[in-house]
């Protein structure tokens, strides 16, 4: 025998003795592990160091088997002591078989020298774990581990720790060699599952399987699908919470809760749909929540629910708006509340109840555009843009002077009045109707609070753009300019000795900003001539070739009764300041002969004429004045005169109310502006877009022209059809030779 087996042979013997301590966990003095430590440190840098490895392997199988006889005698004696007999098996486990000695103080002083062979020797050490102990005894446990979980189930207090060290040991005992290197170049074992999903994962799936099966249809039967739905809900928090105590391998969940949904929810899935559609009708979010969390869990089951939900939005604002429908002209504040009651209610819904998932944020908001946009109001008026004509003069009842909110309620108002107005169609028509009523409380300085103001216009440019709140906000800039020249005009007088009209104002508007239609002429009072022709000349003198032109309906003054006994003050428009200030000079005139000193047509005349004979500053034998007075009927030869009679309880009076038929007339323009506007907006866009693209067929040209139109108003495609064959006449397009749905820029 060479010197080299001699060493070899005392070696392995003192390894072997101290293998067969660590198995029967028997202590080991430090004398005796530091000698070992030397000899295997020695042989190690010998060239026989193989020949250790494969005997060490050979003993582990070999001290093995002789465990396994132990173990097996111990079970032949007492089998009904399962919980000892797993104990013991989990103590042997426990000890980590991942070393040359699965165990013990000594890993921690070979460890420097082995780690180029543990993984060889962790392999071998596995593979007779496997091969002895682990499939022979697995018919064991599972069972034991399986009878415990759904004692847990049915509300038992069990060790969870059992099932766990049983769980990790399946884990434990599946492995493959890795050939890749790790970062140190040295070979790798890979954990594998395959023995815990065969073992251990199977057999749990379908025990939970069956026993959900069984406890769903004995729960159906003596208790409603509400209950159930809590019951099913309650279940599968504690399924996942199972995984959270980590004695299931987190794997296993991915392949468990499929089999535990299918059978507690896709197969009630009809009955649990119906139910949460009866909590939607019923507002009840609570139960909805739990509905909703169940119905998520598979796929598409949601669509109807969706479909609920877009519906019962309809029917709800139908109704509001039905039950207010016939006040709304003279009240818009209650169409626009009933809208945001309506929002409100469902939205918390919504937040609440589908924890405002986008697919129902969706339908609901389709639904709420809906509505808004077609409803009993909308039909009676013939068109959609009621609803955001009746918008706009909420706004306008909100900012005038004489509303009651103070400043934080009319925040939090216009904050809703963003709501309804997201759901609007027809922004352009809110835009051209806020835009008119914004210019007549700037210019007859109604606004309750230029922050207020301020406000809504960025939060429309916020929602639409700056190119949607331009206008509005040159509006605001050029009362704001319009002031500072009133005080630089003033100051000009002062210094040039100029006598002007006391407490005189003057605004001067961009016309392409204001919404403010040109008036017919009309013969100035010589009073206010000296005042305007100085104010023209400074104004020329600063802004060459800027021309400046009276708009007489906006205009306005003041006038003080002098042939009362009590004194009053008048405040009057231009027109009415013109007729009022002729009677300084005659008593009485015809209703011709006012129109030819004024240069007022008759038709606009008329008008306000009845405006003064109604409030009775004048009179005419010719005429009884009551409500049902109209302007025809106030013929050219009627005689006019100063009602000396005169009295109102009221020291200053408003004479300067809003002409009827002049408004008539502007909303008649509006409706063919607006047509207007929209035609040129498309046939823009579809420039616009045909310049870049060249060449594009119908349905490609309808689908990219809409998203730049949306954010005004919704385009009809019969509208976007008339748009193109214009374009085409006024040669911006041609179509195709071959394919006449094919569309060619001309340059």
């Amino acid at each position: 025998m060479s010197q080299t087996n001699t060493f070899l042979n005392q070696v392995w013997t003192d390894v072997s003795d101290a293998m067969r301590r660590m198995f029967e966990l028997q202590p080991m003095t430090m004398d005796a592990m530091m000698k070992l430590y030397n000899d295997i440190d020695s042989y190690f840098k010998s060239s026989e160091r193989d020949n250790l490895i494969l005997r060490a392997a050979a003993n582990k199988s070999n001290t093995a088997n002789k465990l396994k006889q132990i173990d097996n005698q111990a079970k032949g004696k007492e089998v009904d002591k399962s919980n000892e007999s797993e104990e013991k098996d989990n103590q042997t486990n426990d000890e980590e078989v991942d070393t040359i000695i699965p165990g013990g103080e000594l890993y921690f002083y070979l460890k420097n020298f082995l780690k180029q062979y543990l993984t060889t020797i962790h392999a071998m050490s596995m593979k007779v774990w496997q091969d002895i102990f682990f499939k022979e005894s697995t018919h064991f446990w599972v069972p034991t581990c399986l009878k415990l979980i759904r004692q847990e189930r049915d509300g038992e207090k069990v060790e969870i720790s059992l099932i766990d060290l049983v769980a990790q040991s399946y884990v434990s005992a599946g492995f493959t060699e890795d050939d890749r290197k790790n970062k140190n170049y040295k070979t790798t074992i890979t954990p594998s599952l395959s023995t815990y999903v065969e073992y251990f994962e199977k057999p749990f799936i379908k025990e939970t399987e069956e026993y959900y099966l069984l406890e769903s249809n004995n729960y159906l039967e003596k208790n409603s699908i509400n209950d159930y739905i809590k019951k099913v809900s309650e279940r599968l928090d504690q399924e996942e919470k199972r995984f959270k105590k980590d004695y299931l391998h987190d794997t296993t969940l991915e392949k468990l809760m499929p089999t535990v949904e299918e059978i507690l929810i896709s197969k009630h899935l009809d009955s649990i749909q119906e139910e949460a559609i009866k909590l939607l009708h019923a507002e009840k979010t609570g139960d909805l929540r739990i509905a909703h969390g169940l119905i998520t869990r598979i796929k598409d089951a949601g669509k109807p629910i969706q479909e609920a939900l877009e519906d019962y939005t309809k029917t709800a604002g139908i109704y509001a708006i039905n039950s207010i429908k016939t006040t709304v002209n003279k009240d818009p504040k209650s169409y626009v509340e009933a809208i945001l009651e309506v929002h409100e209610r469902l939205s918390r819904i919504v937040k609440e109840g589908f924890c405002d998932e986008p697919s129902y944020r969706f339908a609901f908001d389709n639904a709420c555009g809906i509505f808004i946009n077609k409803n009993a109001v909308t039909e009676t008026a013939g068109s959609s843009h009621k609803s955001a004509e009746l918008l706009a003069k909420y706004c306008d009842t909100l900012l005038r002077k004489g509303n009651k909110a103070d400043k934080n309620d009319t925040a939090e108002k216009i904050d809703q009045i963003m709501i309804a107005f997201y759901y609007i169609h027809d922004k352009d028509v809110f835009q051209r109707h806020y835009g008119k009523m914004l210019a007549k409380r700037l210019v007859g300085q109604l606004s309750a609070s230029d922050d207020s103001e301020e406000l809504v216009i960025s939060k429309l440019r916020e929602a639409c753009g700056f190119e949607y709140s331009s206008k509005l906000q040159r509006m605001f800039q050029d009362i704001r300019i319009s002031t500072q020249l009133t005080t630089e005009f003033k100051e000009h007088c002062k210094t040039n000795a100029y006598d002007i009209i006391d407490s005189f104002r003057i605004m001067v508007l961009h016309s392409f900003a204001w919404p403010l239609i040109s008036t017919p002429a009309c013969s100035l009072p010589h009073q206010l001539q000296p005042t305007y022709s100085l104010f023209t000349e400074f104004y020329t003198e600063k802004h060459t070739g800027r021309k400046l032109e009276l708009i007489h309906q906006h205009s306005k003054g003041e006038l003080q009764t002098l042939y009362t006994k009590q004194k009053y003050i008048l405040q009057v428009s231009t027109y009415q300041m013109a007729i009022l200030l002729l009677f300084n000079k005659v008593d009485n005139m015809t209703v011709k002969s006012i129109c030819d000193r004024t240069q007022i047509k008759s038709e606009l005349c008329r008008p306000i004429l009845l405006v003064l004979l109604k409030s009775q500053v004048l009179k005419c034998s010719e005429i009884t004045v009551n409500e049902e007075l109209k302007e025809n009927d106030i013929k050219d030869d009627y005689m006019i005169q100063v009602d000396e009679n005169f009295k109102c309880k009221r020291d200053k009076i408003n004479l300067n109310q809003a002409v009827k038929s002049v408004e008539q007339k502007e909303a008649e323009k509006d409706g063919q502006a607006i047509e207007e506007e929209r035609n040129f907006l498309i046939q823009a866009a579809i420039v616009r877009t045909m310049k870049a693209r060249k060449q594009l067929n119908y349905n490609s040209l309808t689908e990219q022209i809409l998203p730049q139109l949306t954010s005004k108003f919704q385009p009809q495609i019969p509208m976007i059809k008339k748009c193109i064959e214009l374009l085409v006449e006024k040669e911006y397009l041609k179509p195709d030779s071959h394919d006449g749905s094919v569309y060619h820029y001309i340059p």
